[in-house]
C-alpha cells in the first residue's frame, strides 16, 4: 500500500475530492523548505519565474494538492500583507500529534494544541511563518447526524 492510499483511508470519502487551494507568499522556496520539513510535503511540480522566484508549484501533504507560488503582480497577495488570512487550510494526516512536534520544532506556531473534537476527529491549529492558517485533522470516528447534534449540544 502507498502513502497516499494509506492517508486517502484516514478520513472521511467526502473529503477525499475538494477545491485545490493556491496561497500565495512573499518567498515561495523558502515556504516548500519549510512544508517538506514541517509538514512532511512533497514537492511534485515547480515553475520557476522568468524574473526570479516560483511563478507555481505544486505540493502534496498526505493525500492533500496544494498550489502556491510567489506574491506577484496581479490581484494576488499574501497574509502579512492582509494583517492576517481569513482561510484554514484543513488537511487530514494519519497522526496529528507527531505532525504538531515536528511541526512546531520547524517554527510553526500552534495556535492551539492537539484535541479530540466533538465531530470525531482529533485536530491542531498552527499558523505557518508566511501567515497562513492550517487545521491538521486525524479521524478517529464516524459520527452519525444524531450523534453529532447531540455532542454539540453537551459542548
Amino acid at each position: 500500500m502507498t502513502t497516499h492510499e494509506a492517508v486517502q483511508m484516514t478520513f472521511p470519502e467526502r473529503y477525499r475530492t475538494s477545491v485545490v487551494p493556491h496561497i500565495m507568499v512573499s518567498d515561495a522556496a523558502a515556504a516548500i523548505s519549510f512544508y517538506t520539513e514541517a509538514f512532511g510535503a512533497v514537492e511534485e511540480f515547480r515553475l520557476g519565474h522568468p524574473a526570479g522566484g516560483v511563478m507555481h508549484a505544486e505540493i502534496r501533504i498526505g493525500g492533500a494538492v496544494m498550489m502556491l507560488g510567489d506574491v506577484s503582480e496581479g490581484p494576488f497577495t499574501a497574509p502579512p500583507s492582509l494583517g492576517g488570512t481569513s482561510v484554514a487550510l484543513h488537511v487530514f494526516v494519519p497522526d496529528v500529534d507527531a505532525l504538531t512536534r515536528t511541526a512546531a520544532a520547524a517554527g510553526a506556531e500552534v495556535v492551539r494544541e492537539p484535541e479530540d473534537q466533538f465531530h470525531g476527529d482529533r485536530n491542531v491549529i498552527l499558523r505557518d511563518p508566511f501567515g497562513h492558517l492550517w487545521v491538521f485533522l486525524t479521524h478517529l470516528e464516524d459520527v452519525s447526524a444524531e450523534e453529532l447534534a447531540r455532542r454539540l449540544a453537551e459542548a
